[in-house]
């Protein structure tokens, strides 16, 4: 019997309530005179003043707290092509996530469409209903060209996660344990096994962090990526061809310092971990099965520093750390986009966070798990409550230094503040 298939079809059905979202209105209409109100003919004064005014969309409307979660099911987790109507299920729990994190209300939509162009266009049409869009399971390389067309169509931000919320978390986790192993970033030679969204994200993120490009060696389904490499090749992939005389992972492992695997299960063996660099930094994200198993991994190196994208193993790479706090700084000082500097940020303001003291009530949502920085704790857990005060404020202050906040904000403290008591319903 498989026991997980049982209890997540169970969850997703529990109380013969279907799904896991639903619409709740935050005014009364218990009355007449609400009904009057809320719909006609009260309705028609907040749309005469935004059709006059649309600034005012923001205050007589939830556009400013909501979020389209959008995907076209052509990559959805592990899974591959399965559709759209399948991708539901994840972008309702996104849906779930935004909310319980971040206090953010989503929309998710389904586009049963996968002609970038068309796509496109479906998002700009909507953007008058939202305050920001997240794209999720979108196969590369339509992805890049579908994200990067809308940020420069859009004034709202777009943020495709697959791609930035990997190497958001990602490289928080580089950064603590390069420090923890003394190693600078500049001198790490780097294997990125994994050339989709997520891999070249990463690699990109890592080489704004201070990895050199020339010390990277990315690989996909068909190997190594070099230069002079025909088959396969995309604009993504070729900023990444490496001019060493290298074509297999086991020779990009030859002392390499860092290994990021975006890929699939088991490509990674132990004899691969012994050729690399002393202390060597792992990183197997293959969902739900990583590249090489932690036990086996940790079995075969003990200076090794190992996180996956499992949440029953130390150093959980969890994007969870990213999106609801990035879209909640953005939100609040209305970015006209999500910028590299914002992204970096939020990178910095975990990896910093990471390094505090961390309190009792993380310890208790963890089985009374004890944590503290080092080399089983890269990165903070999502059920810590302070992750929002760090990262949304640290992505604000982004926004406003970079000239892309709308709605800037002057005290720090008391947005701090308003952030924890915002929160506070749901760390009850």
């Amino acid at each position: 019997m498989d026991v997980l298939k049982e209890k997540a079809l169970a969850y997703h059905c529990l109380d013969g309530k279907p799904g896991k979202v639903s619409v709740v209105p935050t005014k009364p209409c218990q009355t007449a005179a609400d009904l009057s109100l809320a719909y006609t003919p009260g309705v028609a004064k907040p749309v005469l003043e935004i059709e006059a005014n649309p600034e005012t969309a923001y205050q007589y409307t939830s556009k400013g707290n909501l979020v389209a979660v959008i995907s076209n099911g052509t990559a959805i987790l592990g899974l591959g092509d399965r559709g759209a109507l399948a991708s539901k299920p994840v972008m309702e729990g996104k849906g779930v996530l935004f909310k319980r994190f971040a206090d953010i209300d989503v929309f998710d939509i389904e586009l049963n469409e996968k002609d970038p162009a068309k796509v496109i266009a479906i998002v700009k049409a909507m953007e008058p209903t939202f305050g920001g869009v997240n794209l999720e399971d979108i196969k590369g390389p339509e992805c890049f060209e579908i994200e990067q067309k809308l940020i420069e169509m859009c004034n709202i931000p777009i943020f495709h996660d697959d791609q930035h919320g990997t190497a958001i978390i990602s490289t928080a986790g580089l950064m603590n344990s390069a420090e923890l192993v003394g190693k600078k970033l500049s001198e790490m030679k780097v294997v990125v096994n994994g050339a989709g969204a997520a891999g070249i994200s990463c690699a990109k993120m890592f080489v704004s962090a201070g990895v050199k490009h020339e010390n990277i060696v990315m690989l996909d389904s068909k190997g190594v990526i070099y230069k002079g490499r025909v088959k396969g090749m995309t604009p993504e992939k070729e900023e990444f061809a490496t001019t060493r005389e290298i074509r297999t992972l086991e020779e990009a492992f030859v002392d390499a310092d860092a290994f990021m695997g975006v890929s699939v299960a088991d490509c990674v063996t132990p004899q691969m971990l012994l050729s690399m660099a002393k202390d060597p930094i792992v990183f197997a994200m293959s969902n739900p099965n990583p590249e090489i198993g932690y036990d086996l991994a940790v079995a075969t190196r003990s200076d090794l520093i190992m996180a996956t994208g499992r949440s029953d193993f130390p150093n959980q790479i969890n994007n969870v750390l990213g999106f609801p706090f990035i879209f909640r700084g953005a939100l609040d000082v209305r970015a006209s986009k999500i910028s590299e500097g914002m992204k970096m940020a939020a990178a910095k303001a975990l990896a910093n966070l990471a390094k505090e003291e961390v309190p009792q009530s993380v310890s208790k949502a963890y089985g009374g798990q004890s944590f503290k920085f080092g080399r089983n704790y890269i990165v903070p857990k999502p059920f810590d409550p302070r992750v929002i005060e760090w990262e949304a404020v640290a992505v604000a202050k982004a926004a406003c230094e970079e000239g892309l906040a709308l709605h800037p904000i002057t005290d720090w403290e008391g947005y701090r503040k308003s952030l924890v008591a915002r929160m506070a319903q749901y760390w009850v």
